[in-house]
């Protein structure tokens, strides 16, 4: 069985309580969670800065896709709605550009891509960054309730569950057509990249499956089934839109973390034969062409932050990794086309330098990574150990 990473005194034992890492996403099977008695022996201190994660984030709840001042192009603000993050407005075709309203420059100027670069206005609309803050709360306070036995927090998950799915004043529509909306002339249309605004609907899946599996007295059956039936209406969008297509069809992260999001969907239906389907489809297709019998991953190395890219696609196939597992598919020593490997990619990913492409910051998003592989395939030479404790 996969050790949970989260509760490995060598990943998160030094965190402080109240501390939150968001991690790019993340699959922990719920059996694990709920089996205290398999933990690692010197988890305490990341125990406790999980509770304190979950309270922390209980704070800044509920989340709804309506708390929002901007109207997507369908004028209903029970869309989803969020920016595109690298497209930046170019309005030297408008006249009197300093006098533009937000609203003109979405509507009359024209946007360009710029890889890499965050549009300074990207989180005016915050949709994005609710859904992050409601996936991450959702793991965690699931996880503190296996912790802790402290109802509060499977009562949490419920509150915020309904808000975001169930409940008719503040639900969310089930598609993501103005996810990234590209804004400008003859666009206002939103981008297949979209699709990753939700890929944490593993983490989701973590939790709620930890909580139905535990049978928490505060996870209801009315928040159960109309979470089941918001995702009975969204998996035909997410199977056969457009947009939901091409992002299927991408052969970089982005593909990666869709298979997370359809897995996990079908996981919460409690399809574990779908979720299976979709994981082996993942493995057999795109993954064969993502990683170099060297550990590259040139799909992410040819980015403008190869740093940060490898390790995000990398949180993607261990995520759906992890899923596969779960439903009784082992991905973990497979190899691509091209001759790689989970394990190649980490160790590859680890010791390329930041300083060219100036992401001495990044560097950190790779411990996750690590600290999982090092759990996985073990650690008989300590470079694992080694390079965490660095």
């Amino acid at each position: 069985m996969l050790s949970v990473v989260l509760l490995s005194s060598v990943w998160l034992g030094t965190a402080a309580a109240g501390d939150i890492t968001s991690y790019a996403n993340a699959f922990v099977d719920p059996n694990f969670i709920l089996n205290k008695a398999g933990w690692n022996k010197n988890s305490s201190s990341a125990e406790n800065a999980i509770v304190g994660g979950a309270l922390t984030l209980a704070s800044l709840g509920p989340w709804a896709v309506t708390n929002k001042t901007i109207l997507p192009p369908s004028n209903d603000i029970h869309d989803y709605l969020s920016y595109a993050p690298y497209w930046w407005p170019d309005c030297s075709n408008v006249h009197n550009t300093t006098q533009l309203t937000q609203q003109q420059i979405n509507n009359e100027c024209v946007f360009v891509n710029r890889d890499g670069q965050f549009v300074p206005d990207q989180h005016d609309v915050d949709n994005v960054g609710a859904f992050y803050d409601l996936d991450d709360a959702v793991f965690y306070s699931a996880m503190a309730w296996a912790i802790t036995g402290d109802e509060t927090h499977a009562a949490n998950v419920d509150r915020w569950i309904n808000t975001w799915f169930v409940n008719n004043a503040t639900a969310m529509n089930p598609n993501l057509n103005y996810a990234q909306l590209i804004r400008g002339v003859g666009k206002n249309v939103g981008a297949h990249t979209g699709l990753l605004d939700f890929k944490g609907m593993a983490k989701i899946a973590s939790g709620v499956l930890t909580l139905r599996k535990g049978n928490a007295a505060s996870w209801t059956q009315a928040t159960d089934d109309g979470l089941k039936a918001w995702l009975t209406a969204y998996l035909p969008w997410l199977r056969n839109n457009t947009l939901a297509v091409q992002e299927r069809e991408a052969t970089n992260n982005h593909g990666s973390f869709y298979y997370n999001q359809e897995a996990a969907v079908y996981l919460l239906l409690d399809d574990n034969a779908g979720a299976k389907a979709s994981v082996q489809e993942y493995f057999s297709g795109i993954f064969q062409n993502q990683i170099a019998a060297s550990g590259e991953q040139p799909l992410e190395a040819s980015r403008t932050h190869p740093i940060h890219y490898r390790a995000y696609n990398l949180a993607a196939i261990i995520t759906n990794a992890a899923i596969a597992q779960y439903v009784g598919y082992n991905a973990w020593n497979l190899t691509t086309s091209l001759g790689g490997t989970i394990q190649k990619a980490t160790d590859y990913a680890m010791v390329q330098s930041p300083v060219a492409s100036n992401e001495q910051g990044a560097v950190v998003e790779i411990n996750q990574i690590v600290a999982c592989v090092s759990n996985v395939y073990g650690d008989p030479t300590g470079k694992y150990k080694q390079f965490l404790s660095s």
